[in-house]
């Protein structure tokens, strides 16, 4: 863990997770979005996203806007920007038409202000969104490479070539997003990626990072039999 160069995000909506996460020492960084709003259950967006920003003052934090039109996500954008200068606003790629959110980003970008654009999976998005960036300002690349992976296409390529395309401009950050397991940390860093996003359970395993494989055999033939135990099975 310590060689890793990957910064480290957690990804989720649930305040006890993100905190827990902020003590554990792991993460760099915290990034969330209306679906995991949704499964946690948040019912006021800015009175949550203010307490978030209260108890993690010293982090990089994402909000996404939640409009469908421009010209309200532009007024969204600044308001979320208004939280404070740790907050980045989450601008999707496209709306739900399908019509692209560059000029807006250009807009915002004038602005000085910091955009984590998500939903990217095309390495045109990726080429389209860096072009379209202030290289004196800190922005995000996201590429959901677990969707990716999703669709039966090997995300590594894509990963690859966004790293390459992501250092031609000053200040881009690429992110490796919805990762799926562990083991993607490590790819994500051996291809110079420079933030991934990690869900709760992810993080929890970061713990058992270098453990012997005999031990991980034990602890499996372990759970096993409590759950045997539990379900009182009986084969004979």
């Amino acid at each position: 863990m310590d060689n890793l160069k990957v910064k480290i995000y957690a990804d989720g909506a649930v305040l006890d997770d993100m905190l827990s996460a902020y003590k554990s020492g792991f993460v760099s960084g915290f990034t969330t979005n209306p679906s995991l709003m949704k499964r946690a259950g948040v019912k006021d967006y800015v009175a949550f996203a203010r307490q978030v920003i209260e108890k993690i003052p010293d982090l990089p934090l994402s909000f996404e806007v939640f409009a469908d039109d421009f010209e309200t996500m532009e007024k969204e954008a600044e308001k979320i920007h208004s939280f404070g200068q740790n907050v980045f606003i989450k601008i999707p790629i496209m709306n739900t038409k399908g019509e692209s959110s560059i000029p807006l980003i250009r807009r915002l970008e004038d602005k000085g202000y910091s955009l984590n654009v998500t939903a990217i999976l095309t390495t045109q998005q990726v080429e389209e969104t860096v072009e379209a960036l202030n290289p004196e300002v800190e922005n995000i690349v996201s590429v959901f490479a677990g969707r990716i992976a999703d669709t039966g296409r090997d995300p590594i390529p894509y990963m690859k070539k966004s790293v390459e395309i992501c250092k031609t401009k000053k200040g881009a950050n690429l992110l490796w997003a919805s990762s799926r397991e562990l083991f993607n940390v490590y790819e994500a860093d051996r291809l110079g990626v420079d933030i991934i996003t990690c869900t709760p359970a992810i993080i929890e395993k970061l713990k058992k990072v270098g453990k012997p494989l005999e031990q991980v055999s034990l602890d499996t033939v372990k759970g096993f039999n409590k759950d045997i135990k539990a379900l009182g099975y009986s084969i004979l």
